[in-house]
C-alpha cells in the first residue's frame, strides 16, 4: 500500500498546493484508526489474527478501487480523497493489532528477536520499493499507481489462507463476559509495566515530533525540485537505511545494553531529521532519511522485542492494539502536527523543530522511566509462566 500512499500524498499536494492538506490526510487517517485500535485488539485476542487481518486487507482493496475509480473519472475536488483516505485508516485499524500479535503464535521464543529482525528486513525491502515504484507508477499515471495497489491487497488478502503456525486457544466463556473490561484491562496491563509503557510512548512522542515523511511531497515539488519520482526515492530513502539496519541485526542483534542502545538511536533519528530538513541537496537529503531510518530500525526492532517478550499470550491482541494505538498516533497524527506547524512556521522551520523536539523527548524519557534505560538483555523482561509455542 505504499504504492497508494505515495501517490495520495503527492496528488493531495497537487490539488492544493498546500502543507496543512498534507496534515489532514494524517488527522483523516487517524481518526478511525484511533477509534478502532482498542475494539481491533480485543479482537484479536478472540478470532484467529490471519482472518482479521485477510479482511482488513479486502478493504483496502476497496479503498484502491474507489481511488481508481477518483482519478479515471477525473475529479478535481480533494475531499473525496480524504473520504477514500477515511476508509484506509478503518482497514489499518483492524489490521494492527492482529498483526503485531501474530509473529509469536509463528515462532518459538528462543527465535522472536531474529524472526522481529527478519520480518523487519523483508518489510523494509518491500518499503524501499513501494515508494520509489508508487512515484515511478504516478508519473506514468495515477490509474496504474491505484490499479497496482489494489492488485497488492488482493493477493495479501489470499495469502493469509495459506499461512500456517499454531492456532490461537478459544479464551472461556467468563474470559469474554466483558469485553469493555478485557479492554480495560488491556491498558491497564501496559500503563503498570514502566518498560512496556516507556518504549511504547517513547515512539509515540519521538515520531509525533520528528516525522518528516508526511511533508516529502513540499520537498519533492518545491525544495529540492525532483517531481513524483523524486519524492518515490524520498520515500524509500528511510527503508533503504532501515532495511540494510534489519539484515545486520539479523547477524548481529542487539543482546546487551537495549535499553541504552534504544535511547541512543532515537537521538540519532532526531539528528537526521534536522539535517534533512536543513538540506537542499538531493544527495545530502537522501543520506539524513537514510540514517533516521536506520537508526528507527533499531528502536523498533528493540522497542517490538521488549514488548513481545513482555506480553502473556492472553494479553497480545491487546497490548498490540495499545502498541498500535501509540504508532498510529505518532505517524498519522504527527502528519497533521507536521502540516500544522509547517502552515504556520514554514515547512524546513517544521522539520528542523521537530528533530530537537525529538532529542529533548529523549532526554525525558531516559529521566522517567530508569527501569527501560537500564534493561541489560530482552529476556530480562520475560513474564513467569512463558511458554514456547507449538509448531503447527
Amino acid at each position: 500500500m505504499l504504492v497508494q500512499s505515495v501517490s495520495v500524498g503527492w496528488q493531495v499536494y497537487d490539488l492544493t498546493h498546500s502543507p496543512l492538506a498534507l496534515g489532514i490526510v494524517g488527522l483523516v487517517e487517524f481518526i478511525p484508526m484511533f477509534l478502532l485500535a482498542l475494539p481491533a485488539g480485543e479482537l484479536a485476542d478472540r478470532f484467529d489474527p490471519r482472518r482479521i487481518i485477510m479482511l482488513a486487507s479486502l478493504l483496502e482493496a476497496l479503498s484502491s478501487g474507489l481511488l481508481l475509480a477518483f482519478v479515471l473519472t477525473r475529479r478535481t475536488s480533494v475531499w473525496p480523497l480524504y473520504g477514500v483516505i477515511l476508509l484506509y485508516g478503518a482497514a489499518r485499524g483492524f489490521s494492527g493489532p492482529a498483526t503485531r500479535s501474530l509473529l509469536p503464535f509463528l515462532v518459538a521464543p528462543e527465535e522472536l528477536p531474529k524472526s522481529l529482525a527478519w520480518g523487519s528486513s523483508v518489510t523494509q525491502l518491500a518499503i524501499i520499493t513501494g515508494p520509489a515504484l508508487g512515484g515511478f507508477a504516478y508519473a506514468l499515471g495515477p490509474a496504474i499507481a491505484y490499479g497496482s495497489a489494489l492488485l497488492a491487497s488482493l493477493v495479501s488478502a489470499a495469502g493469509m489462507l495459506f499461512l500456517g503456525g499454531r492456532r490461537l486457544a478459544p479464551p472461556d466463556a467468563a474470559a469474554l463476559a466483558n469485553r469493555l473490561a478485557r479492554v480495560r484491562e488491556g491498558i491497564e496491563f501496559v500503563r503498570s509495566r514502566p518498560v512496556v509503557f516507556g518504549a511504547i510512548s517513547l515512539d509515540l512522542f519521538a515520531v509525533l515530533l520528528g516525522g518528516a515523511v508526511s511533508l516529502l511531497p513540499v520537498y519533492a515539488r518545491d525544495i529540492l525540485h525532483v517531481g513524483p519520482t523524486g519524492l518515490g526515492v524520498l520515500r524509500s530513502a528511510p527503508a533503504f537505511g532501515a532495511a540494510l539496519t534489519a539484515l545486520y541485526l539479523t547477524r548481529r542483534p542487539v543482546e546487551r545494553k537495549v535499553g541504552y542502545t534504544m535511547f541512543a538511536a532515537v537521538a540519532i533519528f532526531g539528528i537526521g531529521t534536522i539535517v534533512f530538513g536543513m538540506s537542499k541537496s538531493f544527495g545530502l537529503s537522501l543520506a539524513a532519511l537514510a540514517v533516521t531510518g536506520a537508526a528507527d530500525q533499531i528502536s523498533v526492532y528493540i522497542r517490538s522485542a521488549l514488548v513481545q517478550f513482555a506480553t502473556p499470550d492472553a494479553m497480545r491482541g491487546r497490548v498490540s492494539a495499545v502498541s498500535t494505538l501509540f504508532i498510529s498516533a505518532s505517524n498519522e497524527l504527527g502528519g497533521f502536527e507536521s502540516g500544522v506547524t509547517a502552515a504556520l512556521l514554514g515547512t524546513v522551520p517544521a522539520v528542523v523543530l521537530g528533530g530537537v523536539g525529538t532529542l529533548a523527548v529523549v532526554a525525558i524519557w531516559m529521566r522517567a522511566f530508569p527501569p527501560l534505560r537500564t534493561v541489560d538483555r530482552m529476556h530480562d523482561v520475560m513474564p513467569v509462566g512463558f511458554l514456547s509455542p507449538e509448531g503447527g
